[in-house]
């Protein structure tokens, strides 16, 4: 299971332990890679050094100043998760080339569309028993980091490795009519998730994940969840089918 992790999912020190603790009780039953951003760190970030955070449609741009800023956050972030989930390594995507990426629009600065994942790498880790955490910064063209949207690396990542993959946020997947409990969507097809944004009740910051997960889906992996990190138990149940949204092909 590819499980990707970030953002609302871990802003406090005890729900991301929290969420450590399920990712670790899930490797007990098949193995996972967890694929992480970490937003609130690098907003912390940024602004104890004085620099601008400015996003466009979604993704932040990234400067070469603030690229420096956003690896030293991420990485640092990276160890901290590693540790909290036990037998587990943490790399990032410039390590033995993990993500490739090139440059997404010169607008953005240094931020990179996944090209490449070096799954030979994550499969060797598996295959020792070891959980990898990755975190979203990717090498570019030029040998230096790109910054990558979390949640399209996580999809790079399912499609690459050819499995399932869920999408830790902070609502319960995919809702009809937000914030109506009843108008929770269990399931999507492509066909429905396309259908959904086309209509508009996919909207917001919905709208991002589910092509995320339509990607991972283009790419090979046979099932992508959206659902809550901030819910008990979400991994086990979401790898049953019975948390969040689980999007097909």
């Amino acid at each position: 299971m590819i499980v990707k992790y970030g953002g609302n999912a871990m802003k406090s020190v005890a729900l991301r332990r929290a969420v450590a603790g399920e990712i670790a009780a899930l490797r007990g039953t098949q193995p996972v890679v967890v694929v992480h951003g970490g937003g609130p760190v690098i907003e912390r970030e940024l602004a104890a050094r004085g620099l601008p955070s400015a996003f466009r449609d979604g993704l932040r741009v990234t400067t070469p100043d603030a690229m420096d800023v956003v690896e030293m956050a991420l990485c640092q972030l990276n160890k901290q998760l590693s540790q909290e989930v036990g037998g587990a390594v943490g790399l990032m995507g410039r390590d033995s080339d993990l993500l490739v990426a090139e440059v997404l629009d010169p607008a953005l600065g240094r931020v990179g569309r996944v090209t490449g994942v070096n799954a030979a790498l994550l499969r060797t880790l598996l295959g020792a028993g070891i959980t990898p955490v990755v975190g979203c910064v990717a090498v570019g063209p030029d040998g230096g980091a790109l910054n990558v949207n979390a949640d399209t690396a996580a999809g790079a990542v399912a499609g690459a490795l050819g499995h399932g993959i869920v999408f830790l946020t902070d609502v319960d997947g995919v809702y009809r009519a937000y914030p109506d409990p009843a108008s929770l969507t269990p399931h999507l097809t492509r066909a429905g998730a396309e259908a959904g944004i086309a209509e508009g009740w996919i909207a917001g910051g919905m709208i991002p994940k589910v092509r995320a997960a339509l990607v991972a889906l283009d790419a090979g992996a046979p099932f992508a969840v959206i659902a809550s990190g901030m819910t008990a138990g979400v991994l086990a149940a979401a790898a049953r089918g019975e948390a969040g949204t689980r999007i097909t092909p």
